[in-house]
């Protein structure tokens, strides 16, 4: 019998899975009272991380590249928004708006895929609430 390594993910690929997912960051570790360690959610995340399958961890590295690839588009938004046309090209007046409601969405895919909900800086993204 040969014994092999398991993959897993580094501290920064873990952070970012977080990240994307909506959940605050980690922290030095298990010490320490903080109220984001009693979340069920965030257990279930770190569980998640720590135990996934080879191919499982495959995939969630293609949503971290997609991820990435998506929000760094979003600052880049930025370079547009002093000018409405110019000659034949016509600014997206919503692209921002746009292309982070692409990347919230792949970030809730990555939820899905992980079998979590959305984190606490994900699950209101694009609520408003009228009261």
């Amino acid at each position: 019998m040969t014994g092999s390594v398991a993959a897993s993910f580094t501290d920064g690929q873990k952070a970012d899975i977080r990240r994307f997912c909506g959940f605050p960051a980690y922290g030095a570790g298990p010490a320490g009272f903080s109220s984001w360690r009693f979340f069920q959610a965030y257990g279930t995340l770190e569980y998640r991380m720590n135990n996934l399958a080879p191919a499982e961890i495959a995939v969630t590295l293609q949503y971290i590249s997609t991820l990435a690839t998506l929000e760094v588009a979003v600052p880049k938004t930025s370079e547009n928004l002093d000018t409405e046309s110019a000659a034949a090209w016509t600014h997206n007046a919503d692209e921002m708006r746009d292309r982070m409601n692409l990347f919230d969405n792949w970030r809730r895919r990555l939820c899905g895929f992980l079998g979590v909900p959305p984190g606490p800086a994900l699950a209101q993204a694009g609520v408003s609430l009228v009261v």
